[in-house]
């Protein structure tokens, strides 16, 4: 019986999808601001960590997504799952392939002494977070709320 509800569990996609929520808030949200208000680090320095710390997060975003496409597939669930994904896939695809290699780049511009001009892409990109953030919340509590009405 007991691993039938840990079967049971894992089938459900809520776990990765606040799992993956966990891990980018605490990055985004949390260590990201703190480090900017850290006064003995400089802006060249915290944006240096910056580009490192969320060239990880992607991977382990692209990974979290293969991980709850496998669990979406494998669990049969609704169409409505397939748009959620396909909205997580467009964002973290985005950020990958447009955003972060921008972003990377003008970072090496500050650390190289440049200033950069103004630009869009860290609000398009704090965009795209939270809204990420806002569909894995409610990926989460719909895959709850599913199970609970079998």
């Amino acid at each position: 019986m007991p691993l039938q509800k840990l079967k049971k569990a894992f089938s459900n996609p809520a776990w990765i999808a606040f799992t993956w929520f966990g891990f980018t808030a605490g990055v985004s949200l949390l260590a990201t601001p703190i480090k900017f208000s850290a006064e003995t680090i400089t802006r060249a320095i915290a944006l240096d960590v910056g580009a490192i710390t969320f060239a990880a997060l992607n991977k382990v975003e692209l990974a979290a997504l293969i991980i709850l496409l496998v669990v979406v597939r494998v669990s049969g669930r609704s169409a409505r799952w397939l748009a959620i994904c396909g909205a997580l896939a467009l964002i973290v695809i985005a950020q990958s392939v447009w955003l972060l290699p921008e972003l990377t780049q003008r970072t090496a511009m500050v650390i190289s002494g440049i200033e950069p001009p103004a630009s869009y892409l860290h609000a398009a990109y704090s965009t795209l977070e939270l809204t990420k953030l806002a569909i894995l919340l409610f990926a989460g509590f719909m895959a709850l709320m599913e199970d609970t009405r079998q």
